[in-house]
Formats: C-alpha cells, sequence, structure tokens
C-alpha cells in the first residue's frame, strides 16, 4: 500500500476511533493509555523528524545557495520567491479578510461563552516577542551554534541567514584545480543525504504515529467543541480551501503551466502529513523529496525554495491569524475601521513570516496582533479547543504554499508532473 494510503487509512481509523471513546475519555484504562501510551508514541515520531531538520536545514540551504551562486542565478531566484511569497500571502489575507466581513462569525457567538481557559503561557510567549528593530538586528546570529540549538524554539530565521551566508561564501570563494567541487559541499552532500536516509526509516512508522496523534486528539476535543465555534471553524476552513485550490490552483496553471490536479496528487503524501502532524517543519524532509522526486523540480531550487518557506512563508497561518483576529473583534463588539482592518492584514503577513513551523506556534503571534487593535487577551481561550484541528489544516496550505512556490521559480523545462506539457520529456 502507498504512503499516502497508509496514511489516509491511519488518520480516518484513528478519528473514528477517538470519536467512538470520546464519551469514556475520563475512564482510568483510558486516560492512561492516552497518557502512556498515545502522547509518547506521537512525540517519539514527531521528536525523531525534528532530530534532522536543523542538519538537513542548514545542508540544504548552503548547498542550494552554492549551486545557483555558481550558475549565477541566485539573485533571480531569491527574488522570485520573496516576490511570490508577498503576493500568496497578501491574497490569504484578503481572502481572510473578505470571508469575516461576509459572514461576521463572531457576531453570533454569545460573549459569556468566553472560557476562563487560562492563556498565561500565550500571553508570556507574546511578552517575549521582540520589537521590530530587535527583530532585524537578532537576523543575524550572534553565535549560530546558539541559534541552532534554539532553532525550534524560534530561532530559525538567524540560523537559516547564516547558512544563506555560508553558502553564499563558498559560492564566491575561487575555484580549486585539484577538485571541481570544494570539499564542504560535498561533506555536506553527505550530510543531507544521510538526513533523508533518517526520515526514510522513520517514515516506516507514520503510519501507527498518525494514528495515535489523530486518536489522541480526537479522544479530547470530541465533536462537541465545535458546535459552538462552528461558523468560526466553517470560515477558516473555507479561506484556506479557497487559498488551497484558488489561489494555488491560479498560479500554477498561469505562471508554471501546470495542472493543478496533477500537482496535487503528486503531493497528497505531503498534505496528508501536514495535516496529521501540524508542522511545517516536521513536513520539510518529506516535501524536499516530494519536490525531487514526484514533482522534477530542480534539486538547488527545491532545496533554496523550501527550506525558507518552511519558516517564512506561512500563507495557512496568515490567513488563520486574520481571521481569528477580526473574529474576536466581533465577539467582543469591537468594529475596526478600514484603517484597522488594513493594519491587521499587514501585521498577519509579517506575523506568518515570524511563527514557529511547530504545532500551535501561530498562537503567541495572533495575540499579538489581536491586541494592537484593542482584542482582550482573554478571547484566546475561545479559539483554544478548536485551534489544534484547524492547526492541522492551516499546516497543509502552508506546506502546499512552499512547494508551489518552489514550482513557480523553477524553470518550465524542469517540470515533469503528469499531466504537464514537459511530461514526455522527463520520461524520456
Amino acid at each position: 500500500m502507498k504512503l499516502h494510503n497508509r496514511l489516509l487509512l491511519a488518520l480516518v481509523a484513528g478519528a473514528a476511533l477517538g470519536l467512538a471513546l470520546h464519551g469514556h475519555a475520563q475512564d482510568p484504562w483510558l486516560a492512561w493509555t492516552a497518557v502512556n501510551v498515545l502522547q509518547p508514541l506521537g512525540q517519539l515520531f514527531l521528536r525523531s523528524i525534528f532530530m534532522v531538520v536543523v542538519p538537513l536545514v542548514f545542508s540544504a540551504l548552503a548547498i542550494g545557495v552554492y549551486e545557483l551562486g555558481r550558475g549565477h542565478d541566485l539573485k533571480g531566484v531569491a527574488g522570485r520567491t520573496l516576490i511570490y511569497t508577498v503576493i500568496l500571502s497578501t491574497c490569504s489575507v484578503l481572502i481572510a479578510v473578505a470571508l469575516v466581513n461576509v459572514i461576521r462569525p463572531g457576531a453570533r457567538i454569545d460573549r459569556s461563552l468566553v472560557p476562563a481557559q487560562s492563556v498565561q503561557t500565550i500571553q508570556a510567549s507574546a511578552a517575549a516577542a521582540r520589537t521590530v528593530g530587535q527583530t532585524i538586528v537578532e537576523l543575524v546570529p550572534r553565535n549560530p551554534l546558539d541559534s541552532a540549538v534554539k532553532a525550534l524554539d524560534g530561532e530559525m530565521l538567524p540560523f537559516m541567514l547564516f547558512a544563506l551566508v555560508f553558502g553564499l561564501a563558498i559560492s564566491v570563494a575561487p575555484a580549486r584545480d585539484d577538485a571541481a567541487r570544494p570539499r564542504v559541499i560535498d561533506l555536506l552532500d553527505e550530510v543531507f543525504e544521510a538526513t533523508m536516509r533518517i526520515v526514510h526509516f522513520v517514515m516506516r512508522l507514520a503510519p501507527v504515529a498518525v494514528f495515535a496523534i489523530i486518536l489522541n486528539t480526537t479522544l479530547t476535543f470530541g465533536p462537541t467543541v465545535f458546535a459552538a465555534l462552528a461558523l468560526y471553524v466553517v470560515t477558516v476552513v473555507a479561506g484556506l480551501a479557497l487559498q488551497q485550490f484558488g489561489v494555488y490552483g491560479l498560479a500554477l496553471k498561469l505562471f508554471a503551466g501546470r495542472d493543478p490536479l496533477a500537482f496535487f496528487r503528486a503531493g497528497r503524501d505531503v498534505f496528508l502529513y501536514a495535516f496529521s502532524t501540524a508542522s511545517s517543519n516536521a513536513t520539510l524532509p518529506l516535501s524536499l523529496e516530494v519536490a525531487e522526486h514526484k514533482l522534477h523540480l530542480p534539486p538547488r531550487i527545491a532545496r533554496f525554495a523550501l527550506t525558507v518557506g518552511s519558516t517564512a512563508n506561512q500563507n495557512g497561518t496568515a490567513l488563520f491569524e486574520g481571521v481569528t483576529v477580526l473574529f474576536l473583534a466581533q465577539v467582543y463588539g469591537i468594529e475596526l475601521s478600514l484603517g484597522q482592518q488594513v493594519r491587521v492584514m499587514l501585521m498577519s503577513i509579517l506575523a506568518g513570516v515570524g511563527t514557529a513551523g511547530v504545532p500551535g506556534g501561530s498562537l503567541p503571534m495572533v495575540l499579538i496582533v489581536a491586541q494592537s487593535v484593542g482584542v482582550p487577551a482573554e478571547g484566546m481561550g475561545l479559539i483554544l479547543g478548536v485551534d489544534r484541528f484547524l492547526d492541522m489544516c492551516r499546516s497543509v496550505v502552508n506546506v502546499s504554499g512552499d512547494l508551489v512556490i518552489a514550482t513557480l521559480v523553477s524553470p518550465r523545462a524542469d517540470a515533469g508532473v503528469p499531466g504537464t506539457p514537459d511530461d514526455a520529456l522527463a520520461r524520456g
């Protein structure tokens, strides 16, 4: 059975069993199983993937920048990646603002339903956020090793900048007479291949881990948590679907000459895995493999665009943040002016760049944007129950956006997805 079929089967089985057992979630034996079996299984799998993210990101970026720099194409690829990132992120936030203003999901929520759940952790993370000036300064790491250690805790961008500079420095070094490529690039090639071999081994356990993660999630929350927030959930999911199939599909057709359906079929392993893990960083190794072997993108471009995009291109997160802030404003009866809504849009786009690609990483950024327009912090407690599900959904759009941008910046001659004009050439 192919991986995407096994992942889908595990996902459906875990969700069905979790919903069936939700009424007995407090039973001692079931609570013990959740804490001592399901959670450890899921966490062991995710930690096994996170274990290779840092060396994979460094080696992939350094090699990609070196090869692009040697081919004098770095400036063009980086420029196109940035332009498409801004365009797609802007489209996602425009969709968010339009849907919330049309559907107005927050206007139908009784404010007394706002739970007294603690949001202290989110508030603490938001309070620790840097100013714009600090963010710019700290993009340049004082200690790259320290940034590597903290990469999965919000220091990924400084670490990635060091990898970019390192790869660029090697690309502009004088060519050696005794070797076609610098030895350090050969070493990084070996590091990259080793990390991918580890990923291949760990992915054999993916269906079991996905079953455990989904079962534990549905067992804990059940279907009732969606009842009061159904319209909010529908608004977010509808926006993500428009971004995924409308905006991405149109961009692929117009700017890359790709058949969107064939593209989405080729990337289904990535989408299912992103939905199950709710993490862009955990999905990065699989995204790289799918980009090179199923979408047939040039490795030098795929490694650059996907590793940068795993942190800097968060279209789904930007859309979620825009919807959530405007939704909470409606709940509290705060009428935002056009200028304030534009501010929410711009901050959501920027916040998407600074969001950690791990489960729940967007919540502190949502709080920062919400407080900027006067929405009380307590409102965050209203969405915590459904955030895990929405995190799974927006992670799909995030990783899909990375693959779309990598495709858009790749030369059409390198395309090889079935259903494209270049398919016959790729097969030949």
